[in-house]
């Protein structure tokens, strides 16, 4: 049985428009090539701030478009990096008077086609650099060529992105300080069932009873193992301490990112929030901000991602800052 009610040809073009009639104040859709961009951003900003990659995890990356955050963002099909003509015609449309910062998930698609676009925005007199996102810590081995996948950190990263552009820096300010964020962010993700195949329907790899797929991918790659479930509050605490342990600085103060992996319930999410937080006060480890939600999905998968963030030094202003997008707004602050 197949569980997902997409249109069978143009199921990504379809949830755009629908996605842009929802928000006509902040959304402008673009058709042919398929992109969307903003309608209004902060007039501090200099820079262009443009994400993408496969559909299938939305809200990444259309959701987050808007003031405060992506300037535009390009989508492919389902787990398919956009093409490198979308990437570029998007680009020209977003990149403000210094250019457009490009903020890419480590995978191989979206590596090469974010690149060939990069060469052809050169070619055009655009001053592009690129910020790159591996924060999974199931693919952080030697033997991994690629090395870690882009996931969860892509949130934050837009968002202290977004933060920082509205202050007016310029593109290579943007570009390294966009690097320091992610290079601060690591994540991990489990599952308890896959996401259904969108090609053929039913799942698309089966677990027995009681398993879990530990370190399990967005496009709902195999982990390296399967676990017998080891109850919820352990699970948690391994999680967390092996994502704690992985981030390359001593960690006081973090962003913490709860994220549902499609099929997994706010009453669920919240409840490993609590157990994350618990686990980081005893470690002490203070919370500065959060994220509890399903923001970065694998179609209907389920399973949830820890992600944190160790911040640096005036980075949480970024985080504060306000934004106004579809999935994700922060408010003014009240004086």
């Amino acid at each position: 049985m197949n569980r997902l009610f997409l249109p069978a040809d143009n199921a990504v073009e379809r949830a755009l428009q629908g996605l842009a009639l929802t928000h006509p104040d902040l959304l402008e859709l673009h058709r042919d090539p398929l992109y969307l961009t903003g309608r209004r951003r902060n007039p501090a900003r200099r820079v262009g701030l443009v994400s993408g990659g496969g559909s299938g995890h939305e809200p990444l990356h259309s959701g987050f478009v808007g003031p405060g955050m992506l300037d535009a963002a390009v989508p492919g099909r389902v787990f398919a990096s956009p093409h490198n003509r979308q990437i570029h015609e998007a680009s020209k449309k977003a990149a403000g008077p210094d250019g457009v910062l490009h903020i890419v998930k480590n995978y191989t698609g979206d590596r090469i086609n974010f690149g060939i676009a990069a060469e052809r925005l050169r070619a055009d007199g655009i001053p592009v650099r690129r910020v790159l996102v591996d924060d999974d810590l199931a693919t952080d081995d030697a033997s991994t060529a690629t090395g870690r996948r882009g996931t969860g950190a892509t949130v934050l990263v837009e968002k202290l992105l977004g933060g920082a552009a509205d202050t007016g820096l310029g593109l290579d300010e943007l570009a390294d300080l966009g690097t320091l964020f992610a290079d601060a962010s690591r994540s991990v993700a489990v599952a308890a069932r896959a996401q259904t195949s969108p090609s053929r329907g039913g799942e698309a790899f089966e677990l027995p009873d009681n398993t879990l797929e530990y370190g399990v991918g967005i496009h709902g790659e195999r982990a390296a193992e399967a676990l017998p479930n080891p109850g919820l509050e352990d699970l948690v605490a391994h999680m967390t301490d092996q994502v704690l342990g992985a981030l390359p600085h001593a960690a006081d103060s973090v962003l913490l990112l709860v994220n549902g992996l499609g099929a997994t319930t706010l009453l669920e999410l919240q409840a490993v929030h609590a157990l994350v937080c618990e686990a980081l006060d005893k470690r002490g480890v203070h919370v500065a901000g959060r994220l509890v939600g399903t923001y970065v999905p694998a179609l209907d998968m389920s399973g949830f991602s820890l992600t944190l963030t160790t911040l640096g030094a005036g980075w949480l202003d970024f985080w504060n800052s306000p934004a106004h997008t579809p999935a994700f707004t922060v408010l003014e602050p009240t004086r």
